[in-house]
């Protein structure tokens, strides 16, 4: 059994496994349902509801990052590394550039020291548009 957080606790199936291989085998971010398509097209037998529960279950372990795009849509990449990260994404193209890590948790150190708040949690999403996307470039 793995445990997932909040007193819950999932068995680690093969197809879980096959969506966290999935999701590490993807360069970018990518949707849940994105991620279900290209599971399917390479003949893994894996429901939607499955992707979903696999990637929250990434998403709680650490092993994924998470942001939205414009509409609200949760996209994943796999983290390889247990460091939290923080990235900016453009909203076109859906290229990411990882953020100085250090900067934004320091910045957030400070809010947290002058507010007197405490276990304070955080989502920091910065979307926009590349420098590709502006000019016309395609980058595919």
């Amino acid at each position: 059994m793995t445990v997932t957080g909040a007193g819950t606790s999932r068995r680690t199936t093969r197809r879980r496994a096959a969506v966290g291989q999935a999701l590490a085998d993807c360069p970018g971010f990518v949707s849940a349902q994105e991620l279900h398509a290209l599971m399917v097209e390479a003949g893994v037998r894996v429901g939607l509801t499955t992707v979903y529960r696999a990637l929250q279950d990434l998403e709680r372990a650490g092993a994924a990052d998470v942001v939205r795009d414009d509409l609200g849509e949760r996209l994943y990449r796999y983290r390889a590394e247990a460091e939290h990260r923080h990235h900016l994404l453009c909203r076109r193209c859906r290229r990411d550039v990882p953020l100085d890590t250090a900067a934004v948790e320091d910045w957030i150190a400070g809010v947290v020291r002058s507010t007197g708040f405490a276990d304070v949690e955080h989502t920091v999403e910065l979307v926009g548009v590349c420098a590709d996307c502006q000019t016309g470039v395609d980058r595919s």
